[in-house]
C-alpha cells in the first residue's frame, strides 16, 4: 500500500473549497506559494497526486471517522479513479502542449461536460449555452500499477476573452478540483448506501448530474471538515443512468441554494420551446443530411443556417442551448447530432418529433391558463380554444394527425406487453383468441401484439378518421388481415373478446366517465376475459415520477388525471371488475390486469399477476 504524499491544503475561502494538495502545492510536502500557479503547474501537481495514491489510504484520509468494517466495505465497492481540475487553454494547441509537458497523451479525446458547465453558469451568473466546457481523461501510469486518469475540464480562453474574470476566480479557488471514486457494479442499493456512509461521516451533498454523452451519473460531495485528503470536493461516479438515486442527493444540495434552484426551474419553458423549435426547423434532418450513414460528423453553423433558412447568429445561440441539453454536441468545427437529438427526426425509429411539436404548440399555449384551471376547474385548453381537445383536433385533420403521431411517439412503453402472461396465454390457447383494443388510436399497440403473436386476431374500436389511419398503419405492419375495425365510441365496445385493452384512455377522463367506460368493457367481456389497462401510476409515497408531471398536464389540457393503483382498484370495483395485479412498463408506465369480479372470486388457482 502506497503512503500518500499529500501537501498541506491551501487556505480555504468562504465561497469555495480549499485548493487540492496536488494542484496547489505539488506532492513534495512544500506549502503552496502565495501566488496562483499557472495551469501547467496545477496540471503537473494533479498528475503526481494521482500517480501516488491508492483507494484504501485515500478513503481513510478523506473520512477519518471510518471504522475498519466501513473502510473495507467502501474499498470493496469503489476505487480511486481520478483527480480533476479546470484549466483555461488559449486554444487546442496550447492544451496539447501542456499535456505533453506533464507526460499526458496530447491527443486525448474531448467530450462536452454538462455538469461543470452548469455549475460555472450558476456560480458566475453566465448563460450556460455560452460556456463551451469540455472534459478529457488522459491516463496516468500509477505507482501501484492501477489504471487511473487525470480528469481535465477545459474552458477555452483566447486572448482578450470576456471570460478572463471567470478564469481568474476559478484558478484562485479551484472550485472544480476534486478527487473521484468510481463505483464498481453500481446499483441503486449500493449507491444509496455509499451516499449514506459519506453523509454519516460529515460529507455534504454538493451537486451532481447525469451526463448523457457518456451515460454516467456523478454525485458530488464537500469533504468533511476534518478530512486530510487535501481536496475539499469528492465525486462518486457510477456508469449508467441513476437519476432515481441522484434526485434525493440533489434535493439535499438544492435545499441550501433555493434561489439558484428556483431560477433553474423557471427556465423549463425555454427547454420545451427549444426542443419544439429544433423539430420545427428540422434541424436533425439538416444535420444528418450532411452524413453518409457512418458516424455523425459536425456541421458548421453557416451551413445549417442556409439549410433551415435561419439567422446564423441566432441559430448558434439555439444550438449552444441544445448542446447543454445533450440534443447536439458542440465540436470545434460545428455541431453534431446526438442519439438523443436523432429522436426529433421525423423518420427516426421511435421518433418523438410530433410529441415535441404538440408540447411546444397547442398544449404549451394552454398552460398559460394553468392558474385559471386550478381556480375554476375548467381546463386551460377549453378556456383558450373554446372546446375540449378531442373536438378541437377532430375538426383540424393536420392537428389530429400530429396528435395521433405524438401518441405513437411513446410506443416504447408497449415493448413488454406482447409477453404479458395474459397475452401469452391467449396466444397459446387451442382455439383462436381475440384482442379488443378500445380507443386504440392508430393501432400502435395492437400492431405490436399481433406481430409478436400470429395466432391472435385483433379488433380496434375508434372514431372514423382514426380508424382509417389505423387501417393504413396495420396494413403496413403486415397484420391488417387479422384485424377487424369498429367505428364508434365507448358505448360500442365489441362483445365476445378474450383480452380487452385500454391504453392511456382512463387518464383522459374524470371518475364518473371512467366508471362508464369500465362498465361498458365489463358488459362486453365474457366471464373468462381479461382486461389490461396501460396508464402511469401516481406513486403512493410521493416519490418523483413522470406520472406527477402528466397529472398536471391532464388537468390543464384534457380534464383527466393520473391515479394511484388503489384508486384504479376502486374504479374497477365500481364496474364489477377486480384488480389482479400490476407491473411496470418503460417510460414510467404500468400495466394493470383486471378480471370480472365473479371470475376472480371463483378462480381455483391464483390468476397471473399483471
Amino acid at each position: 500500500m502506497t503512503t500518500p504524499t499529500a501537501a498541506p491544503s491551501a487556505p480555504s475561502t468562504p465561497t469555495g473549497p480549499a485548493a487540492p494538495t496536488g494542484p496547489a502545492g505539488g506532492s513534495s510536502g512544500i506549502p503552496a506559494t502565495p501566488h496562483t500557479p499557472d495551469d501547467t503547474d496545477r496540471l503537473s501537481a494533479a498528475v503526481d497526486f494521482v500517480r501516488n495514491q491508492d483507494t484504501a489510504t485515500l478513503l481513510r484520509l478523506l473520512l477519518p471517522g471510518l471504522d475498519g468494517l466501513e473502510l473495507r466495505a467502501l474499498a470493496d465497492r469503489c476505487r480511486f479513479a481520478h483527480a480533476a481540475l479546470l484549466v483555461f487553454p488559449a486554444d487546442g494547441t496550447s492544451l496539447r502542449r501542456q499535456f505533453a509537458a506533464c507526460g499526458l497523451d496530447p491527443d486525448a479525446v474531448a467530450q462536452p461536460s454538462v455538469v461543470v458547465r452548469e455549475r460555472l453558469a450558476l456560480r458566475h451568473r453566465r448563460d450556460a449555452a455560452a460556456l463551451d466546457v469540455r472534459i478529457l481523461r488522459p491516463e496516468v501510469h500509477c505507482a501501484d500499477g492501477e489504471r487511473r486518469v487525470v480528469e481535465v475540464f477545459t474552458l477555452t480562453l483566447p486572448p482578450g476573452s470576456e471570460l478572463g474574470d471567470v478564469a481568474a476566480h476559478e484558478r484562485a479557488r479551484d472550485h472544480e478540483a476534486h478527487i473521484a471514486f468510481e463505483v464498481e457494479r453500481p446499483d441503486p442499493l449500493v449507491l444509496r448506501g455509499l451516499c449514506e456512509t459519506f453523509a454519516q461521516h460529515g460529507a455534504v451533498a454538493d451537486g451532481g448530474g447525469y451526463n448523457p454523452h457518456e451515460d454516467g451519473t456523478v454525485f458530488y460531495f464537500t469533504a468533511p471538515a476534518d478530512s486530510k485528503a487535501g481536496y475539499r470536493r469528492v465525486e462518486l461516479y457510477a456508469s449508467g443512468d441513476h437519476r432515481s438515486v441522484l434526485t434525493p442527493h440533489l434535493a439535499d444540495y438544492q435545499a441550501r441554494r433555493p434561489a439558484e434552484t428556483l431560477l433553474r426551474l423557471m427556465t423549463g419553458a425555454w427547454t420545451t420551446q427549444a426542443l419544439a423549435t429544433c423539430a420545427q426547423l428540422r434541424l436533425p434532418e439538416a444535420m444528418d443530411a450532411r452524413n453518409d450513414g457512418g458516424p455523425r460528423a459536425a456541421v458548421g453553423v453557416d451551413v445549417l443556417a442556409r439549410a433551415v433558412d435561419a439567422d446564423p447568429e441566432n441559430l448558434a445561440t439555439l444550438l449552444r442551448y441544445l448542446a447543454m441539453l445533450g440534443v447536439v454536441a458542440a465540436e470545434p468545427d460545428g455541431f453534431r447530432l446526438t442519439g438523443l437529438g436523432a429522436l426529433l427526426r421525423a423518420d427516426s425509429p421511435g421518433s418523438m418529433r410530433s410529441l415535441a411539436l404538440m408540447y411546444g404548440g397547442a398544449f404549451y399555449q394552454s398552460f398559460a391558463l394553468l392558474a385559471s384551471a386550478v381556480r375554476t376547474g375548467r381546463t386551460g385548453f377549453e378556456q383558450l380554444f373554446g372546446e375540449n381537445h378531442f373536438d378541437y383536433f377532430a375538426r383540424r385533420p393536420a392537428l389530429a394527425e400530429r396528435f395521433d403521431q405524438s401518441m405513437a411517439a411513446s410506443a416504447r412503453m408497449f415493448d413488454p406487453l406482447p409477453s404479458h402472461p395474459v397475452i401469452a396465454a391467449a396466444a397459446s390457447a387451442p382455439d383462436r383468441r381475440t384482442v379488443v383494443d378500445v380507443a386504440g388510436g392508430t393501432g400502435e399497440l395492437l400492431g405490436r401484439i399481433l406481430t409478436a403473436r400470429p395466432a391472435l386476431h385483433g379488433v380496434l374500436l375508434e372514431r372514423p378518421h382514426v380508424v382509417e389511419a389505423a387501417r393504413r398503419h396495420l396494413d403496413t405492419a403486415g397484420v391488417g388481415a387479422r384485424c377487424t375495425y369498429r367505428v364508434g365510441d365507448f358505448a360500442d365496445v365489441p362483445a365476445g373478446g378474450d383480452v380487452y385493452v385500454l391504453s392511456r384512455v382512463l387518464h383522459d377522463w374524470d371518475d364518473d366517465r371512467c366508471l362508464e367506460i369500465l362498465r361498458a368493457c365489463a358488459r362486453a367481456m365474457p366471464a373468462h376475459a381479461d382486461l389490461l389497462v396501460v396508464e402511469r401510476l401516481l406513486p403512493s409515497d410521493g416519490s418523483p415520477s413522470l406520472a406527477t408531471a402528466w397529472d398536471l398536464h391532464m388537468m390543464c389540457n384534457v380534464g383527466g388525471r393520473e391515479r394511484r393503483a388503489d384508486h384504479y382498484a376502486a374504479l374497477l370495483d365500481g364496474a364489477g371488475l377486480r384488480l389482479v395485479g400490476h407491473s411496470p412498463l418503460p417510460l414510467g408506465a404500468s400495466v394493470l390486469h383486471a378480471r370480472k369480479a365473479a371470475a376472480v372470486a371463483g378462480a381455483s388457482e391464483p390468476s397471473h399477476r399483471g
